[in-house]
């Protein structure tokens, strides 16, 4: 079995354990909906890193028939999804995006709340790989089914009812990924019908805070920002526009040593539809 201690890896390492048997490959791309973020997969394009198989949470590993977009699966639908892939119980798992560090880190949470721990990120993702001219292939690995089991935790993803009594409980902090402009009502939410503004006693950390060229800042870096936001004793809730880039919150605060953490599952596309849930506008 091979083993990992981090939730990120670079892609000198992910290079020199391509081979290895133990080891699955999925590319959790999904659509960047943010400006300035863009896939390098798109338009005619296509390139997989070896062996890379396709985990879309966006349309299959998802909850179906939810309102809200991409909503964590029961364990059952994740467990036969996942199996697909070839997926098994003693399988390192190393997820990534083509658009840097976007949709991977959701993949990564999700693993983790289904009880794998043997999953990270490839810090970079694609683009990466792709300007250090390593090889790539034009189609998705079909494998044989695997044995993966799902064991889900419910403390990795929340609900509204717990976000709302964490906005106003001393040892919680809730930490809002999206841009300063829609954290503050000034930008409209790009969903019809969704309110502008935020959960009151949330704080705005934009994700873009986080990254530099397309990959995550060092340990020093992050423990800088989230000092000024929180502390490693209390519980930090993640949420954004639907889910993804909450993630990216959560990773950072990972890599940078905090542990009681959890995700807003439904964020902004639930919590701002027109209903009784409080928002503030700056």
């Amino acid at each position: 079995m091979l083993e990992i201690n981090t939730p990120l890896i670079n892609t000198q390492w992910l290079e020199d354990h391509l081979g290895n048997d133990s080891l699955v490959l999925l590319d959790s791309s999904v659509e960047p909906v943010v400006p300035g973020f863009n896939s390098v997969n798109g338009n005619g394009n296509f390139a997989a890193i070896p062996g890379a198989r396709r985990f879309d949470y966006d349309q299959v590993v998802c909850r179906p028939n939810s309102s809200l977009p991409h909503m964590l699966p029961t364990k059952e639908l994740f467990q036969d999804e996942v199996r697909k892939l070839g997926v098994n119980k003693e399988t390192t798992i190393i997820v990534y995006d083509d658009v840097g560090l976007y949709a991977s880190p959701r993949a990564w949470w999700m693993f983790r709340a289904m009880g794998h721990q043997q999953v990270a990120v490839l810090n970079g993702g694609l683009p990466k790989w792709l300007k250090e001219d390593r090889d790539v292939v034009g189609e998705y690995s079909n494998p044989e089914p695997g044995d993966f089991e799902a064991d889900l935790d419910d403390n990795f993803f929340c609900d509204f009812e717990i976000v709302l009594k964490a906005l106003y409980e001393p040892n919680c902090q809730v930490l809002d990924a999206r841009s300063a402009a829609r954290f503050k009502g000034i930008d409209p939410e790009p969903r019809p019908g969704v309110r502008a503004g935020h959960m009151p006693n949330a704080k705005n950390l934009p994700f873009t805070d986080l990254l530099a060229g397309g990959e995550l800042r060092s340990v020093q870096e992050l423990n800088e920002i989230f000092t000024g936001l929180t502390t490693k004793n209390n519980k930090v809730i993640t949420t954004c526009g639907s889910g993804i880039t909450a993630c990216i919150l959560t990773l950072a605060a990972n890599v940078a040593g905090y542990k009681n953490l959890a995700v807003y599952d439904g964020s902004w596309a639930e919590w701002g539809l027109p209903g009784k849930l409080p928002v503030t506008v700056d």
